[in-house]
C-alpha cells in the first residue's frame, strides 16, 4: 500500500500585476502562496504519506530568484521521509536557465526529465512513478507516443502537465480515454488550475491556491491510497482564502443606503473579512439616484478583506417625457413599440431599459 498527496500550479513568485489588486494584497497573496505551500509539505510529513507529487508549475520562471529556489529546497528537504516526484509545466520549464539546475536537491527529491517519458522505481514499494517535464511554454508532441507500457505487478502512477479538455491545445493535449486505457493506478495532472476528478484513478489537483476570479469555489489538493483493493482518492479544500463573485439585483425603489447594506450583507461577517468579493449590481436604478462605484468601494472597505463592484445596473427613465422628447426618432419609436408590450412584464421592462441604455449611450456619443 502506497499513501500520496497531489498538488501543483501553485505559481510561487507570481505577482498578480494582471490583476486589479492594490500593492498590499498583492503582496499578501504572495506570502499567501508560500504559506500555503509550506502548509501542503508539512501535511504530507504529519500524514506520513509515501510520495508528494508536484505536477507542474510549482514556479513562475520570470519572477523567481536562485533565493527563491534555495527556500523551496529548504522546505522539501524538511519532507526527508516523502519521496517527492517533480514534474515541470509550461511556467517553470526546465531548460538552458532553469533553476532547477542551479542547485543541488536533497535525495528525497525527483525531478523527471524532458526527453520524454522517464520511470522511477521504488522496488521497496513496489511501485513505479512515470512523468515528463516540459522544457519549453509551449507542447503540441505526442509524448506517450513511444511509451512501452507499465510494469504489470507494481503500482503504476503516471504525472502529466497538459489538457484533456482540448485537443487543439497549446498545452500539451491530451486523450482521456486513450490515458485510462494505459493501465495506470492512478494519474496525476497538472495544469488546470480548477480541481477535477476526472475518474476514480484520474484527477486534477487544481491550483492549491486560486490566482483570481477565474478561479471561484474550493481549491485544494488531492489525497489517495493505493493497496490491494484498488484506488481511492479524496479531494480535500486546503486554501486560506476564495474568490467568490455575487450578483445583486437592485430595486428601483433601492436608494444609496439600501444598496450598501445589500452589499454588505452578500455573507457573513467572519466570510466577508476572509475572502475576495468581486459584487455585480444588477436591475433598475432610481433616476434620482447618482452612484460612485470608487467612493461605494471606499465605504465598504472595512467590511471586506477585498471587494471590487461592477455596476451592470440601468437607469430609471420617466418615459413619457422621453417619449415626447424624441417623437421623431428611433428612441420615440422604440419607447412607442414597447409601451404596446406588457410594461408590467418584468422582463419586458427590462428589455426596454435596457434597449434605452443603449440608445442613449449612442445619442450622447
Amino acid at each position: 500500500m502506497i499513501k500520496f498527496i497531489h498538488t501543483g500550479d501553485i505559481h510561487l513568485g507570481l505577482q498578480f500585476r494582471d490583476d486589479s489588486f492594490p500593492t498590499d494584497i498583492a503582496s499578501n497573496r504572495r506570502v499567501e502562496l508560500w504559506n500555503t505551500f509550506e502548509r501542503i509539505v508539512d501535511k504530507a510529513i504529519d500524514d506520513k504519506v509515501d510520495f508528494l507529487f508536484i505536477t507542474g508549475d510549482l514556479y513562475e520562471e520570470k519572477y523567481f530568484t536562485l533565493g527563491d529556489i534555495k527556500r523551496v529546497r529548504d522546505i522539501l528537504s524538511q519532507a526527508k521521509d516523502i519521496n517527492i516526484m517533480i514534474i515541470a509545466g509550461n511556467h517553470d520549464p526546465i531548460n538552458s536557465i532553469s533553476l532547477y539546475k542551479k542547485i543541488e536537491w536533497s535525495e528525497n527529491v525527483n525531478i523527471f526529465n524532458t526527453t520524454g517519458i522517464e520511470k522511477i522505481e521504488f522496488p521497496e514499494k513496489n511501485t513505479c512513478i512515470y512523468g515528463y517535464s516540459w522544457d519549453k511554454t509551449e507542447c503540441k508532441e505526442n509524448i506517450l507516443d513511444s511509451f512501452e507500457g507499465v510494469e504489470e505487478g507494481n503500482i503504476n502512477i503516471l504525472l502529466l502537465h497538459g489538457d484533456i479538455f482540448d485537443s487543439e491545445s497549446v498545452y500539451l493535449p491530451l486523450d482521456k480515454n486513450y490515458l485510462n486505457n494505459l493501465g495506470f493506478d492512478y494519474i496525476g495532472l497538472g495544469h488546470i488550475h480548477k480541481p477535477n476528478i476526472i475518474s476514480s484513478k484520474m484527477a486534477y489537483c487544481g491550483s492549491p491556491e486560486p490566482l483570481h476570479f477565474g478561479e471561484q469555489g474550493e481549491h485544494g489538493i488531492i489525497q489517495g491510497q493505493i493497496d490491494g483493493q484498488g484506488t481511492n482518492i479524496e479531494f480535500i479544500p486546503f486554501s486560506n482564502r476564495v474568490f467568490l463573485e455575487k450578483t445583486l439585483k437592485i430595486d428601483p425603489n433601492y436608494g444609496y443606503v439600501d444598496i450598501i447594506n445589500e452589499i454588505k450583507n452578500c455573507d457573513d461577517e467572519a466570510r466577508l473579512n476572509k475572502n475576495l468579493y468581486r459584487i455585480k449590481l444588477e436591475g433598475i436604478l432610481n433616476s434620482e439616484l447618482e452612484i460612485d462605484i470608487k467612493d461605494m468601494v471606499s465605504s465598504l472597505e472595512e467590511y471586506f478583506y477585498y471587494i471590487e463592484i461592477i455596476d451592470n445596473t440601468v437607469m430609471d427613465y420617466d418615459l413619457d417625457s422621453l417619449e415626447k422628447e424624441n417623437e421623431d426618432n428611433i428612441i420615440g419609436y422604440f419607447i412607442k413599440a414597447m409601451k404596446n408590450k406588457d410594461l408590467e412584464n418584468k422582463v419586458v421592462r427590462e428589455a426596454l431599459y435596457i434597449g434605452l441604455e443603449a440608445l442613449m449611450k449612442g445619442k450622447v456619443g
